[in-house]
């Protein structure tokens, strides 16, 4: 039987275990594979004949949420980017009059001399629109679960919500709460008393404006999930001048078809994969494999689609279009490597599956044993709804929030991004780290690095010389040599495509390029030239001669340099524990030499972008945590792939946007800092979620003791959110 995948786009989920409840569901119909990722929102599915995609959608909304199959990546209605999130604007609404509404409650409930008469009444009208509008999502979660047979945290945040703001319009209308004058004073003090003079609201107030925080929070964090692919995909030309009959006209690059003939003038970008046709110049392939030096391009060269066009004019025959080109298939492997992350199951979810359910068993239980001992029917009630407000997971919706912003915010300052919890989840086990050569260890950047002058010649001399004829080029190698000398006048400039350049100086008749072009024109190097050019490629740089006159009169050797802070960066990371890996898409001989200056021993040169992906999963298959950092297209899928995705911020849009880390600098040494800030957040948050669970499971048995007072039990909550917002901001003196 044939098998069929897709991937659906899974919206409503709150937690984990509501992408654990869906996968179980999908996996129970016949013959299909399921796997849910939370933090992608997406289900990868694979499917037989007998199973259409009606039944998987309708699957999962049984489950009680709701699936779409995606729109390809890139394509919006404008061909721009996406619109802006409809459920992350409207749960920003919710925050911001939530947390209006909830201050001045909060603060009349603590404060007595802001009671004013009836001040309870005002209370309430602010804490109506909290409780009931404000804690929606909550409380729709919760229903949603309970028709299904399951709790999660939603469950305990709606029934502690509700158990509040009930309670405290039974004391209201029901009790003195009501009377004129009452006040709330601000005590700690152990108080059996029936709970009707008293009211909750800020219990209810603060919980959910607490919570739709946290919940903002992460619905932010988790919206850039896509934004590698949408990235990716704007890297391609928007429109191309197409050649029919020897017209050009200009067309949306979508309309091309396999075949066609189309122009490409220097400085744009090839909009297809295709093969040149006629013409000759220099493409920068830099932004898709990361390598620095464009390629010398003729007819019957193949061109790839977003490379750019440094010098001529091309004509192109498209040979790949749409999904087929290199440019699409990159995104693919971005998509595949980003949805094939195991999902990061935070503590508080994972605990919520026997956490809620017993606590709500023991309100229930303890409003029974009060009752059955013979109390006051009041008394039972405030004690059953002590536990519930105890047991409400204020500091636990607070404790990976607050610890990531406070840290986020201090890496910000420092020049590190860090994505969300995944990323610090991440970087506690990593042990391996792949390096990027070009852009991360290098400077990306052609610059030059030696002048050889012949017997009786001035370095000097040789430079300027060939720098004043490489001027008139656009070659990156030509602009490396033409920036390290003054220019003089150049008359009769030509340029030799894909050999060098020729032009006059003052008298002088100069030739410039491959050593084989002095060669063929009749100026042979000497032995101590022939010497440089050997040891400049054996060290992986390019050797460009010079001659006039008959003569050759020098090498100079340009090469990518590398950044001074890299070989000081090593020595950071092996100090954090990790094992370095150079990867890069250059030649072995160049690889070895930037590895040998930077104090790096495992090499892996030579490799295309999809091979990068190869090496990351080869190194996990070892059993080793990876994490990579890089600067180019050809990184990002390997970015994904890795359990830590590091992107240098000097790189291209889509390395960055595929990654957990950035480094807005571009400064190797900041990736040592980033580990250490992610690990140090980790902690924090590790140590909050303890408090807080500590906490709870201290003081239940209190509230069930009948020994805490609703009032008593929503100070404790309050404390025990101080406690880890505290914590948090330790993070702010990290450096």
């Amino acid at each position: 039987m044939s098998t069929s995948e897709i991937e659906l786009a899974i919206s409503g989920m709150t937690c984990a275990s509501c992408a654990n409840r869906i996968e179980r569901k999908l996996n129970k119909l016949e013959g299909v594979t399921a796997s849910v990722n939370y933090a992608t929102e997406k289900a990868k599915v694979a499917y037989p004949d007998s199973v259409s995609t009606a039944d998987l959608l309708s699957t999962v909304e049984a489950a009680g949420y709701s699936a779409a199959v995606p729109a390809p990546p890139g394509t919006t209605a404008d061909g721009g980017a996406p619109e802006g999130d409809p459920e992350l604007d409207a749960l920003r609404q919710r925050l911001v009059v939530s947390a209006v509404l909830a201050v001045p409650i909060i603060a009349m409930s603590m404060v007595p001399a802001l009671q004013f008469d009836h001040w309870q009444w005002a209370s309430l009208t602010l804490a109506a629109p909290v409780a009931v509008w404000g804690a929606w999502p909550f409380h729709r979660a919760a229903w949603t679960n309970a028709r299904h047979g399951a709790t999660t945290m939603d469950t305990l945040v709606s029934v502690g919500v509700l158990a509040a703001f009930g309670w405290s319009l039974l004391a209201l209308f029901f009790g003195t709460a009501g009377d004129p004058g009452m006040t709330h004073p601000f005590r700690l003090t152990v108080d059996r008393s029936s709970g009707l003079d008293n009211i909750y609201l800020e219990v209810a107030a603060g919980v959910t404006t607490f919570l739709l925080a946290g919940r903002w929070f992460e619905k932010r964090s988790k919206r850039r999930a896509g934004a590698a692919l949408r990235a990716l995909m704007d890297l391609g030309a928007k429109d191309v001048g197409l050649l029919r009959d020897g017209v050009e006209t200009r067309v949306p690059a979508g309309s091309l078809a396999v075949g066609d003939l189309f122009v490409v003038r220097p400085g744009e970008k090839v909009a297809t994969d295709g093969v040149v046709d006629s013409g000759h110049s220099a493409v920068d392939a830099s932004m898709l494999t990361g390598e620095p030096v464009p390629v010398e391009v003729g007819p019957g060269s193949t061109v790839t689609g977003a490379t750019v066009n440094a010098s001529g004019r091309l004509v192109v025959r498209a040979t790949r279009i749409g999904a087929d080109t290199q440019l699409a298939q990159m995104a693919r492997l971005v998509e595949e490597a980003q949805n094939g992350k195991a999902e990061v199951q935070r503590l508080a979810d994972r605990v919520s599956g026997f956490f809620v359910p017993v606590v709500i068993a023991l309100s229930v239980g303890t409003l029974g044993f009060w009752l059955g001992g013979g109390a006051d029917a009041s008394v039972a009630f405030t004690a059953a709804v002590a536990v519930l407000i105890i047991a409400c997971p204020c500091a636990l919706g607070l404790a990976t929030p607050t610890a990531l912003m406070v840290g986020t915010g201090r890496g910000a300052q420092l020049g590190i991004v860090i994505r969300g919890p995944e990323v610090l989840e991440s970087t506690r086990a990593v042990d391996t780290v792949v390096l990027d050569k070009t852009g991360t260890v290098t400077t990306g950047r052609m610059s030059l690095v030696e002048t050889v002058a012949a017997d009786g010649e001035s370095v000097d001399d040789v430079r300027r010389t060939a720098g004043a004829v490489e001027a008139g080029s656009e070659h990156p190698i030509a602009r490396a040599i033409a920036e390290s000398a003054s220019h003089e006048e150049v008359a009769g400039f030509r340029n030799l495509e894909g050999l060098g350049v020729r032009g006059t100086v003052g008298v002088r008749e100069v030739l410039v390029g491959r050593p084989a072009l002095l060669e063929r024109e009749g100026l042979p190097l000497g032995p101590e030239l022939l010497a440089a050019v050997d040891r400049a490629e054996a060290a992986g740089r390019t050797a460009v001669a010079v001659g006039w006159d008959g003569t050759a009169r020098g090498v100079l050797v340009v090469s990518d340099t590398l950044k001074p802070t890299s070989a000081e960066a090593i020595v950071a990371l092996r100090g954090l524990g990790l094992t370095p890996v150079l990867l890069t898409g250059d030649n072995e001989r160049a690889a070895r030499a930037v590895a040998a200056e930077v104090g790096i021993e495992r090499v892996v040169a030579e490799v295309l972008p999809a091979d990068k992906v190869d090496v990351v999963k080869q190194l996990q298959s070892e059993g080793r945590v990876v994490a990579m950092i890089g600067d180019g297209v050809n990184d990002a899928a390997a970015l994904a792939q890795a359990d830590l995705g590091i992107a240098m911020g000097t790189g291209t849009d889509v390395a960055i946007e595929a990654s957990d880390l950035t480094l807005v600098r571009g400064d190797l040494r900041v990736a040592a800092d980033a580990v250490r800030l992610s690990r140090r957040t980790l902690a924090t948050i590790k140590g909050n979620l303890f408090w807080a669970f500590a906490y709870n499971v201290a003081a239940l048995p209190l509230a069930a003791a009948g020994l805490l007072n609703p009032m008593l039990a929503g100070a404790a909550m309050a404390l025990s959110s101080i406690f880890v917002v505290t914590n948090s901001l330790r993070l702010r003196r990290f450096s």
